[in-house]
């Protein structure tokens, strides 16, 4: 994520204790000290109940992460990403090869990062309004990330 210039100024994680390990290695390899909500919302929550959780960042929040789970956080993509409307599936095929969105479709493996761009604030996000801009997976890094 640093990499790529994907450094969180705000993260929602589950309360779960793999979760917050898993966030402990991400934001020791960033550098940074986002705040961060551990929240049982994140933990329990359905795709639906992720997305109105993110609809409560706070709007100073310019990049927000959510360390989550399956099956909610891979829904939640596919939603965001959705192409429910002639002008929505420009705005994915633009964003992100199709194989790209292809390949979350088929498989959204434990680690996984996909990466959105959002207009407007976050009380706006809704199905289709994202646009996936990277989708990798541990497979995708090289080293002992592939472990």
């Amino acid at each position: 994520m640093l990499a790529a210039g994907h450094v969180p100024d705000q993260v929602l994680c589950s309360t779960a204790r793999r979760a917050r390990e898993t966030w402990q290695l991400a934001q020791a390899g960033l550098g940074a000290t986002p705040p961060v909500s551990f929240d049982d919302g994140v933990y329990w929550g359905s795709a639906v109940q992720l997305l109105d959780l993110i609809r409560r960042a706070p709007p100073v929040a310019r990049t927000l992460l959510i360390v989550g789970h399956d099956p909610a956080i891979p829904e939640l993509a596919l939603t965001l990403a959705a192409a429910t409307s002639p002008a929505s599936l420009r705005v994915v095929s633009d964003a992100a090869p199709p194989a790209v969105l292809d390949s979350m479709r088929a498989k959204f493996p434990t680690a996984a990062v996909a990466v959105f761009e959002v207009t407007g604030n976050w009380d706006q996000l809704g199905p289709g309004t994202a646009r996936l801009t990277h989708f990798v997976t541990p497979s995708d890094l090289p080293g002992k990330a592939r472990q």
